[in-house]
């Protein structure tokens, strides 16, 4: 579940891009009066303006949703160490063992 999560969540990340990046700036009127009229013809006379919109508020719903789960999918998780060996402390050495650490008085 959480990997199809994912992968919805990058799907509509690349959608998302695509979608803001066909749509025309504050600025393409301006183009538009000096001959370049059929720029929006793709997507009827009114233009992309509606649908673009819609198509942007509908994939950034789900991109949200998406995200909102996955945060609350991590935090139920139990977490996982990358290095499992180490969690266990070291072994402590007693300092009788260890070479050169008994006491002077014993001499």
């Amino acid at each position: 579940m959480h990997t199809a999560i994912i992968i919805v969540h990058v799907l509509c990340t690349l959608f998302l891009i695509l979608v803001i990046l066909l749509q025309s700036g504050k600025g393409a009127a301006m183009g538009s009066g000096l001959g370049a009229g059929s720029s929006q013809t793709m997507f009827g006379s009114s233009g992309a303006g509606n649908f673009l919109t819609k198509m942007t508020t509908a994939i950034a719903t789900l991109f949200m949703i998406t995200s909102l789960t996955l945060g609350i999918m991590s935090t139920q998780e139990k977490s996982r160490s990358v290095m499992p060996d180490l969690e266990t402390p070291a072994a402590t050495i007693p300092s009788e063992v260890l070479p050169g650490t008994e006491d002077e008085k014993s001499e």
